[in-house]
């Protein structure tokens, strides 16, 4: 059996704000670079302005906008209005505590809650890098929100396995593989078959039949992966996130034949048409309110997923694809309305085993590939 070498963490993407990625100066960082303190690491959460790093020994650093650090940490959650520390308590309890960015984790936090884990799941293989479960307690009754009322208690039939928070919407991931969403739907971020908000998490219907492993919500868009490793997509694609034809990339690059508007039968919303290969016109996908299956090169089984402002990763057996926005590790600036694999660590041997991403910004957990 070959046997895998510990890992490392990679980032790319935005650090206009100085939050490490790798050894990257300037602005951005187009490829993949090795974090400086990235085999300590176990994991990551990124804001726009900064990213907290939590390690193996149970410290909390922050980098960029925000800087401080704080020991005795099991877990950490960042937004640009909240931090969320999860810190060791006496016996089973853990002591949740929210920070304001800038506090540098000295003083007072803003508000603390004591809270009974429930029992602790095995990590995947490769778990040691596995993204923590904040902003979900442990507790699994209740989530934390970066606006008031920031302690939200779940209703206890949802037996709530994964949580995750949009910009306007939240997803959440049963102990039955059930997703239900809820919160702002104008960008067909809830997968209802609407543009219509919902106040209380309601089971997506589409999905029904089907067992999920996991989901992300993306800054207005959203995604799961099946326990046979499917992907499903939907919400807003204006920067082609959904891997769906997107009009602003059909105009950088072809003619725009005409303008349409409208619903297509599965109620995905489009926006204009252009040309595709026989000259007949073809639809360009603004607003995708039902899940889309996603066809992955090559047929790939997906593992693990992550979402960004306006950016889609995922982590497949064969390796490591990303979907659109800004700076997706391919080398350059170039956004896609495709998954194309980041080949940095095929070329360097590497098997990707998480993946996180931040708003502007990509971290990922590699481990370089053992030999038989």
């Amino acid at each position: 059996m070959a046997e895998e070498r510990p890992g490392a963490w990679f980032g790319f993407g935005f650090c206009g704000f100085g939050q490490e990625l790798g050894s990257g100066r300037g602005h951005q960082v187009h490829s993949p670079s090795p974090l400086r303190a990235g085999v300590d690491v176990c994991r990551v959460s990124a804001s726009w302005s900064y990213t907290a790093f939590v390690t193996r020994g149970g410290r909390v650093e922050l980098s960029g906008s925000a800087s401080g650090a704080a020991g005795g940490c099991r877990d950490a959650w960042a937004s640009e209005g909240l931090l969320l520390v999860l810190r060791a308590g006496p016996g089973p309890e853990a002591l949740l505590q929210a920070w304001a960015p800038d506090s540098a984790l000295r003083g007072e936090p803003l508000w603390a809650h004591n809270v009974v884990p429930e029992a602790v799941e095995e990590d995947d293989p490769g778990g040691e890098a596995q993204i923590g479960r904040l902003p979900l307690l442990p507790c699994a009754r209740a989530y934390v929100s970066p606006r008031p009322p920031f302690y939200r208690p779940l209703a206890p039939e949802l037996r709530a396995r994964q949580l995750e928070l949009g910009a306007e919407h939240a997803l959440l991931l049963d102990a039955a593989g059930q997703v239900f969403s809820w919160g702002g739907g104008r960008h067909g971020q809830l997968g209802h078959g609407t543009l219509e908000a919902e106040l209380e998490p309601r089971l997506l219907e589409a999905l029904q039949g089907l067992t999920m492993a996991e989901v992300a919500a993306g800054g207005w868009h959203s995604v799961c992966v099946s326990e046979t490793g499917d992907i499903y997509i939907w919400g807003w694609n204006e920067s082609g996130q959904l891997a769906l034809p997107t009009r602003n990339l059909a105009e950088d690059g072809e003619t725009v034949a005409r303008e349409a508007t409208g619903l297509n039968e599965d109620g995905s919303q489009v926006k204009r048409t252009g040309r595709v290969e026989d000259g007949a016109p073809a639809p360009f996908i603004a607003v995708q309110p039902f899940p889309a299956l996603l066809d992955l090169p090559l047929g790939s089984d997906a593992v693990k997923v992550s979402c960004g402002s306006r950016h889609t990763a995922v982590v497949t057996r064969a390796g490591f694809t990303l979907g659109k926005y800004g700076q997706l590790g391919h080398e350059d600036t170039t956004s896609l309305d495709w998954p194309r694999r980041v080949e940095y660590f095929v070329d360097k041997q590497l098997q990707v085993k998480a993946v996180t991403c931040g708003p502007w910004n990509t971290y990922v957990y590699a481990v370089e590939k053992g030999k038989s």
